[in-house]
């Protein structure tokens, strides 16, 4: 392992790739601690102290906590989430949209350009609503959060937060094309992972001030640990289908004659469900933060608090739902049955063409439930320890099941270029095995 690691500084390209990476990391880091003007930071903090286990302390939890210290990075990614969101369902349904999606390079190209002006938007209005609902909280002590409230503080906040979040979708992006890994995913990885040393110290305080016996701390630790290597295991899960080529002759030379396997993963979507359910379940408490004094407004936000059962149930399907829609968009059966057909590739028993893909697609549904159903569990119940055990909300299912899957994806991404120049990679006995 450490060999493998000291294998990435010595290609040039790696090295530059990875320290690149690094780099965003830092600059995004520094901007979640540069205070938005107007705002009681104290008051503010001391209001997340109390909303820490809702999900205005979840939402701080994706952006590395600068939403509770009211930061310029407070709104992160996730505007751009919703606006990708919104896009790949209009591809779906909108002529315009699927024509794009089917033109290539200069189609993604469009689409991603109505990716950023959504975010522009969806930015805006989170921040409208946001200035309203920070103008709304007054703390336990009677401090209000915002000193002079009034059109120019909401001016203000509007401006800060939509360019911070523009600032961040520009990081995002050059990490997807000058890192390594998924920008975007990176992005709120390094935000979860951020508050992660903080969330050991409280539990060791706990321990050590006597809240919390050692023999529950072991629970909990043998809980996250097993957790971890489930999610290990299925996000690395495979239903391999054979694949036999039949022998042809080309001039003077024979080919094909050879058996392969398409490998169908179970978790093809990998973390884009759960991100994309999590950036859902956020639309809520940004409604209702418009009506802070509407008691109906404030008992819809009640029903989607983390731990209540509609939040469970609908965080739980929408997971599902977003595990099926993600695995159409990015793998088409018809495309790989026609490719197979094209190079005289068939699946033993089944006709190519139009069979076959029918007879793969009906593999990847039955393999995809399994796999969404296990994650929306783990994303689910880890709230009911929470509540019942007094977790530190960092160490829920949601924020481990993006920091294995993002780790896991990049890992293979690096494991791919030391492969490529004749390096070892991080598993010498057994490949890292990719989703496609």
């Amino acid at each position: 392992m450490i060999e493998s690691f000291k294998n990435i500084f010595k290609i040039h390209e790696l090295r530059q790739r990875v320290m690149f990476t690094l780099g965003i990391f830092i600059i995004y880091r520094i901007g979640g601690h540069i205070p938005s003007p107007g705002i009681d930071a104290q008051a503010l903090g001391e209001f997340f102290q109390q909303a820490s286990g809702s999900l205005f302390g979840m939402y701080d939890l994706f952006v590395g906590g600068a939403f509770s210290k009211a930061t310029i990075f407070s709104l992160g990614i996730m505007p751009y989430i919703s606006a990708s969101i919104i896009f790949q369902l209009l591809g779906a349904v909108i002529p315009y949209f699927q024509r794009l999606q089917k033109e290539g390079e200069e189609g993604r190209r469009k689409i991603t350009q109505y990716t950023r002006y959504g975010t522009v938007l969806i930015a805006s209005l989170q921040a409208v609503g946001t200035s309203v609902f920070l103008e709304s909280i007054t703390t336990g002590s009677g401090r209000s959060v915002v000193p002079d409230p009034g059109v120019f503080f909401k001016f203000l906040t509007v401006i800060t937060f939509t360019s911070g979040t523009i600032f961040i979708m520009w990081l995002g992006e050059k990490i997807t094309e000058r890192g390594i890994g998924n920008g975007i995913s990176l992005i709120i990885f390094i935000g979860i992972i951020a508050r992660f040393p903080q969330g050991v110290m409280d539990e060791a305080r706990m321990v050590l001030g006597g809240q919390r016996s050692i023999f529950t701390e072991l629970i909990i630790v043998a809980m996250m640990l097993g957790v971890i290597a489930a999610i290990v295991s299925v996000t690395r899960a495979q239903r391999k289908v054979p694949v036999q080529y039949a022998k042809r002759v080309v001039g003077r030379k024979m080919y094909g004659g050879m058996t392969t396997h398409i490998p169908l993963s179970v978790n093809t979507a990998g973390v884009i469900p759960i991100i994309f359910a999590q950036s859902i379940m956020f639309a809520p408490s940004t409604l209702t933060s418009f009506f802070p004094n509407s008691e109906f407004m404030q008992a819809v936000a009640s029903w989607f608090n983390p731990g209540a059962l509609l939040y469970s149930i609908a965080y739980g399907l929408i997971i599902i739902f977003f595990a099926y829609f993600y695995t159409a968009i990015v793998f088409n059966p018809i495309d790989l049955a026609d490719n197979m057909k094209k190079q005289g590739g068939f699946i033993p028993g089944i006709r190519p063409g139009q069979k076959t893909a029918e007879y793969i697609d009906h593999i990847l549904t039955r393999i995809t439930l399994p796999g969404a159903t296990f994650f929306a569990i783990i994303a689910v119940l880890p709230y009911v320890l929470i509540q019942r055990l007094n977790v530190t909300f960092y160490f829920g299912g949601t924020g481990l099941l993006i920091i294995v899957g993002v780790a896991l994806d990049t890992l293979q991404q690096i494991e791919s270029h030391l492969l490529m120049r004749h390096y070892d990679g991080f598993m010498k006995k057994g490949k890292m095995r990719g989703r496609s």
